[in-house]
C-alpha cells in the first residue's frame, strides 16, 4: 500500500487517494498496539525475572501482568472487526414499528440511547434526518456517528429492539409491547464506494411536513431521491434549504447502497456454507422489559441486566462487547 501511495500517478484521484491512507493509516495504528503490547510483555518477563530474586517486586509484576492481559483482551475483542469497512463511521436509522404512538415514543428512547452512548464513548454524532410522530415520539430518524471503529461497535445494534411496558399514553396503564427497527450501516466514501450516475436518480422536492418554521413549511424544501437501478427511496427535510437536504438523502442514499452490496456479498457466502440469513421484522435481537420486572435481554448472546436505566441512558458496552466476543468465536 506504502508503494501504491509512491507512484506518481496515485493523487491524481483525491478521492481514491485520500481513501488508500485512510486504510494505511489503519493498518499502521493496529501494528502499532500490537508493537506496544510486544514491549508490555518483555517488560513483564524482565521484571519477573527480577521478582525471583527480590520478593517485594512480586506486587508490580502482577499489577504488570493484568495490564498486559486486559490489553490482550482489548485486541482480541478487536478482532471481531473483520470488515474493511468496521473502521467507518456510521450511519444509523431507526423505524418504529406496529403500535402507533407506542412505538413512536420507543424509536425517541431508542434515539437518546443511541446519542447517549456515543457521547460516553466521545464519538461525534449528528441527526441526518428525522420524521416526528403523529402525536408524540417520531416515526423514524437517521443519525451519522462519527469516530474510530463506531460501524463496528454499533453493527451489534443491527436488527429489531421490543419494549414492554405500563404505557404512558393508555388511561388504563396497560402492558404494551412495542418493536423498533435498527439499522446500521457504515458510511459510504462518495464515489469510492458506490458510483450513482445522474441518470441513475429521479429528484422530487416537496414542502417539509414536519416542524421548522414558516420558510420550511411554505417553501419546497424537502427532498426526495429515488434510485432507479435498486427502487431505494431516501427522503430528507430537516434542513431549511433544497441544497442541503438534497447532499443529505444524497449520503444516505449511498450508504443504503453500499449496505446492500455487503448484504449481497455475505448471502452469497452463507449459500456456499448451505446457511440460511433471516432478515427483516422477524429477526428480534433484544428485549427491555420495564415491567412486571425489568431485565434487558439479548437473545443471541444471552447476556443480560437488570439495570434498564443505565442500559437506556447509554450503557451498552456489555451488549457490545458479548456480541463481538460470539463473533469472534464464531471465526474461530
Amino acid at each position: 500500500m506504502e508503494k501504491r501511495s509512491a507512484e506518481p500517478d496515485f493523487w491524481l484521484n483525491q478521492t481514491e487517494a485520500q481513501s488508500v491512507m485512510r486504510q494505511l493509516a489503519e493498518l499502521k495504528k493496529v501494528v502499532s498496539e500490537w508493537r506496544e503490547v510486544e514491549k508490555k510483555v518483555a517488560d513483564a518477563a524482565e521484571l519477573l525475572t527480577l521478582a525471583e530474586e527480590d520478593a517485594s517486586l512480586e506486587p508490580e509484576v502482577e499489577s504488570e501482568l493484568a495490564a498486559v492481559a486486559t490489553r490482550l483482551e482489548e485486541l482480541e475483542l478487536e478482532t471481531a472487526f473483520s470488515s474493511e469497512y468496521d473502521a467507518r463511521n456510521a450511519i444509523l436509522s431507526i423505524h418504529a414499528g406496529a403500535g402507533g404512538t407506542e412505538s413512536q415514543d420507543w424509536t425517541e428512547m431508542l434515539m437518546r440511547m443511541y446519542l447517549r452512548w456515543a457521547e460516553r464513548h466521545g464519538y461525534e454524532a449528528e441527526i441526518l434526518d428525522t420524521t416526528p410522530g403523529d402525536e408524540a415520539g417520531i416515526k423514524s430518524v437517521t443519525l451519522s456517528i462519527s469516530g474510530d471503529y463506531a460501524c463496528g461497535y454499533l453493527k451489534s445494534e443491527h436488527g429489531v429492539h421490543r419494549l414492554v411496558r405500563l404505557s404512558p399514553f393508555d388511561a388504563d396503564h396497560a402492558r404494551h409491547t412495542s418493536f423498533a427497527l435498527v439499522e446500521v450501516m457504515p458510511e459510504a466514501e462518495g464515489d469510492v464506494d458506490v458510483k450513482i450516475g445522474p441518470d441513475d436518480l429521479k429528484v422530487d422536492v416537496f414542502r417539509s411536513s414536519g416542524p421548522g418554521g414558516q420558510h420550511m413549511q411554505k417553501t419546497s424544501t424537502a427532498v426526495r431521491l429515488t434510485h432507479l437501478l435498486t427502487g431505494q427511496v431516501v427522503t430528507c427535510q430537516s434542513e431549511r434549504s433544497q441544497h442541503q437536504n438534497k447532499e443529505i438523502a444524497l449520503r444516505i442514499l449511498q450508504s443504503r447502497l453500499l449496505e446492500m452490496e455487503l448484504v449481497k456479498r455475505a448471502e452469497e457466502r452463507a449459500k456456499l456454507k448451505g446457511k440460511r440469513i433471516s432478515a427483516g421484522w422477524g429477526n428480534q435481537i433484544r428485549s427491555y422489559v420495564l415491567h412486571p420486572y425489568k431485565m434487558v435481554k439479548d437473545h443471541r448472546t444471552d447476556y443480560q441486566t437488570s439495570d434498564t436505566t443505565a442500559v437506556l441512558d447509554g450503557e451498552l458496552d456489555g451488549f457490545i462487547q458479548a456480541y463481538l466476543r460470539r463473533m469472534v468465536g464464531k471465526e474461530e
